[in-house]
Formats: C-alpha cells, structure tokens, sequence
C-alpha cells in the first residue's frame, strides 16, 4: 500500500510538470498561474503545492529533467579516459544534444521555454544564477575533453583546452537557440550536423 502511495504520488508530480509545459509553452512562465497548471494537471491548486512550493520550484523541475541527463552524458564521454579521440567526444555530445532535441518533444518544449518563453525577473532571476552555473559546469567539462585532445596530439601546440571549450560553448549555445527558434527547419535545424562537424574539424591538427 506505501509503495502504491508512493508511485501515485510520483505519477502526480509528473503530470503536473507535464502540465506547466504545456501552460509555460502556450502562455510564457510569466503569464501562468499555479490555478491553470492545476487545471491542465486535473488536480486541486492544494496538490500542486503539495509537490511544489511555489512557480520556480515547478519551473525548476520541468528544466532539471533535461538539463540533468546532458551534464550526465558529457561525464560518459569524460569518464572513458581510453578513448582515442576525444575531440570526437565532444563532437558525439553536441550531436548527441541536437538529437534529443529532435527526437524528445519534451526536450525539445523545455528548451523552447527556457530559451524564448520565459523572462528570467522576479522569482525566477535565482534561476538564471543557476542556469549561468550549469552553463559553466558544461564548460568545464568541455575543455577537460579538450585538454585530453591535446594530450592525444589532436591539437596545435599553441591550442588552449580553456578558450577552445569557451568558444565551443558559446558556438552550440548560440546553435540551440537558432535551433529552437527555427520551427519550420527552414535555416539551421537541417544544416546543424555539419556546422558541428566543420566547428570539430577546425580544431584537428
């Protein structure tokens, strides 16, 4: 019976997340309620809260579910240090990225909201905070790859790891944002894969 309670419980929340991205997606973050996720959810506004405690919590979640999986595919790639190419790794984890994008409808809705659907003021500016230190943290691991790259004599001498995972950060961030907003697929969701193999194979010795 306590597990029954349990996995009811965890099949709530899920609904609710599910809901405030269907809400987040057609309203904005701003414009929603904790009321019209509940309707969307089917539950009372009481069991909303009962999971969440207030919209960022809520907000919080929904990005987590997609924001965790890729820091923990990037630790994959780092973590097999006998890899002979890591400047494929890191091709491999963008690819890999643009695919759960095109693949996931709710990767692909999360990002949409976190990137043009919410407007990161008032209870939400702590939220950026936090997305800045994800950004980072996937930085970081970047450039260990790149420093793995120049051991293996992937790079030139004069290469730094650190302004290579920068600058490889800022072109696949800029890259998603276009990707996202290009719902038609009339400018960079169909050209995506070779962008990421010509950026990959500029930095081949």
């Amino acid at each position: 019976m306590v597990r029954q309670t349990k996995e009811n419980a965890e099949l709530t929340r899920q609904r609710i997340i599910e809901a405030a991205r269907e809400v987040f997606l057609s309203r904005g973050v701003s414009r929603t309620s904790i009321e019209q996720v509940a309707n969307q959810a089917g539950v009372t506004r009481g069991a909303v809260y009962w999971h969440f405690s207030d919209k960022k919590a809520l907000f919080s979640a929904m990005r987590e579910q997609v924001i965790l999986p890729l820091i923990d595919r990037i630790d994959e790639n780092i973590l097999n240090e006998n890899n002979d190419d890591p400047l494929g790794k890191i091709g491999d984890f963008l690819y890999g990225t643009i695919r759960a994008l095109d693949e996931s409808a709710y990767t692909r809705q999360t990002f949409e909201i976190m990137m043009v659907k919410c407007e990161y003021v008032e209870e939400l500016t702590e939220l950026l905070e936090q997305t800045l230190c994800n950004c980072e943290r996937i930085a970081k691991k970047i450039e260990q790859l790149y420093e793995r790259a120049k051991t293996k004599g992937q790079l030139n001498p004069s290469d730094s790891p650190a302004i290579l995972a920068m600058d490889t950060h800022l072109f696949f961030s800029g890259l998603m944002h276009l990707w996202v907003k290009d719902l038609d697929s009339k400018h960079y969701r169909n050209q995506a894969a070779d962008l990421i193999t010509n950026h990959i194979n500029l930095r081949r010795k």
